[in-house]
């Protein structure tokens, strides 16, 4: 479980890599939700950090291949250093996106950690997409479906190189859940670099517990787990507040076991909440089901288990 850990909240205020507007409006969402407080509650040490304040949207056409390339680069760089000044103060960071282009710098500032500590690194991507796109795949050039793939070395050098080191990650470090929407190019670069998916019919066929065992398979106490979880992890049905919704996602229960599933390893170093749209919501209750979530992350559950 994890027990007594100081968690700092990193709000990112920025659609820039998406294709709609209202990710922006997600840290405070989330903060409306309850965030801190729920925390706060399970005996976490919380700090809100604010927001970052990076360039705004300009919603522009893509150039060469990638929509608002420049912002993009410069709300991860300010994530990343962020992200870094926490961990080296001992603390947990929380990145409230935002959208997911962001996984680009907390996952940089935490594989540079990981590799300064002599720990391994293992990230859960938890997404109905993949977002191992490039310029030459997808036709939007939107950049919140290019993470990983920046993260492994595909993509412009601006973001394969944020970083100390480039590629950040192997694909071997990745374990994506909840996968259900892949283009088809995308889905011949995840094959050529073997990225490790547990995709929906592999969750139907084999059940989210013994998923969670595969996906946490070889992690040990010299482990940092990095969670980036996309809110559209979640079935539209229970999360409608997304800009890219994917019918047949993973449902309340499943969504609960995973989270208690990292809960139970204790090494949860870092996490991701993206995507959240506000604006596509109702009454909130996407936030506050990310809430009650990430609540499980950090123990909650229904008994008192050892």
């Amino acid at each position: 479980m994890v027990s007594n850990v100081a968690v700092s909240l990193i709000g990112v205020p920025t659609d820039i890599g998406a294709g709609h507007r209202g990710a922006r409006l997600g840290p405070e969402a989330l903060r409306i939700a309850g965030l801190p407080e729920a925390l706060a509650a399970r005996g976490v040490d919380v700090r809100d950090c604010g927001n970052l304040d990076g360039p705004v949207n300009p919603w522009s056409a893509p150039v060469d291949g990638y929509r608002h390339l420049d912002e993009v680069v410069a709300w991860n760089r300010l994530l990343m250093q962020a992200t870094r000044r926490e961990l080296e103060a001992g603390r947990l960071p929380v990145m409230l996106g935002g959208d997911h282009c962001l996984g680009v710098g907390s996952i940089t500032a935490v594989a540079d950690w990981c590799r300064q500590q002599g720990k391994q690194l293992r990230v859960l991507w938890l997404d109905a997409h993949s977002d191992f796109n490039t310029s030459a795949v997808t036709p939007s050039g939107n950049v919140h479906g290019m993470p990983v793939a920046c993260l492994c070395g595909l993509g412009p050098k601006v973001l394969t190189h944020l970083g100390q080191h480039s590629p950040a990650l192997q694909p071997a470090q990745v374990r994506q859940i909840g996968i259900r929407s892949v283009d088809p190019e995308e889905k011949r670069l995840i094959k050529q670099h073997q990225v490790d998916v547990y995709d929906m019919r592999y969750i139907d066929e084999n059940g989210m517990k013994r998923t969670m065992q595969a996906a946490l398979a070889g992690v040990d106490a010299n482990t940092h787990l990095h969670v980036s979880f996309d809110v559209d992890f979640l079935d539209p049905q229970i999360a409608p507040g997304v800009g890219t919704t994917v019918p047949g996602g993973v449902n309340y229960r499943e969504a609960q076991l995973v989270m208690e599933m990292i809960a139970d390893t204790g090494l949860m170093g870092s996490l991701d909440i993206v995507e959240l749209n506000p604006l596509l919501d109702h009454h909130n209750r996407t936030a506050e089901l990310a809430v009650d979530l990430v609540e499980s992350l950090f123990g909650k559950s229904t008994l008192m288990r050892d």
